[in-house]
């Protein structure tokens, strides 16, 4: 199964007063895992950048003023997402930026129905607990210390290990199991008592009676030749 982890970095927190995407980034999963495959953009949002989203993810006016508008990348990043399902933290504040971009182009939206959130996943599996990418992380004994800001890419790999341990964890794969498989027989097979091997000869009793029986029959294939 293709899955997409999505992340965004925009200038502010609602798209409804004008705020942009200034950052996107998508990773690949196949059934659950990362396949190395991503997609990453700046986006010049054609906009100043206020101080507070600055202080979050570092994008400063002059780092964006040479990068692509987001006309510039929307196929591009329609094309790599396709129609997969979208793993995202807090689906509804990304997915209504990404509409809101692809509603100036005039282009179709993207499904909100599409996404698994895993803010709602957290919250299900612990009620009450912090649910930020940063406490999950803690929670998981993930390594986040290079997020010192945040970055679309990299909060996307860090979010692809948060959602594998959400749906479950990590599984040994099949080699591992076989081999602790083996190491189990081969434990099993030294613990047990070293018995002489029994005897198959046959007694003289048997071989008398086999004699016997044999005498019954009629030209027995036993004695031709």
């Amino acid at each position: 199964m293709r899955e997409i982890v999505l992340d965004t970095e925009t200038t502010g927190l609602d798209p409804a007063v004008g705020h942009r995407i200034v950052e996107v980034a998508c990773l690949e999963l196949f059934n659950h895992l990362p396949t190395g495959r991503n997609y990453q953009s700046y986006i010049n949002p054609e906009r100043d950048m206020p101080m507070s989203a600055f202080e979050v993810h570092g994008l400063s006016d002059a780092f964006l003023a040479d990068k692509p508008r987001f006309a510039e990348v929307a196929d591009a990043l329609l094309a790599f997402i396709g129609d997969a399902p979208l793993v995202i933290h807090n689906a509804r504040f990304d997915i209504g930026f990404l509409n809101a971009e692809l509603d100036r182009l005039g282009r179709a939206p993207i499904d909100g129905g599409r996404a698994v959130d895993t803010v709602l996943l957290a919250r299900q599996k612990f009620p009450g607990a912090q649910v930020s990418l940063d406490a999950l992380c803690r929670r998981f004994e993930i390594d986040n210390s290079a997020r010192t800001k945040h970055g679309a890419l990299l909060d996307a790999e860090l979010l692809a290990e948060v959602y594998l341990e959400l749906i479950g964890g990590r599984q040994p794969t099949l080699g591992l199991a076989a081999g602790a498989a083996e190491s189990l027989q081969v434990r099993i097979a030294a613990q047990r008592p070293v018995r002489p091997a029994r005897p198959f000869a046959p007694s003289d009793e048997e071989l008398a009676a086999h004699e016997a029986f044999i005498a019954k029959l009629k030209d027995p294939i036993w004695r031709l030749g």
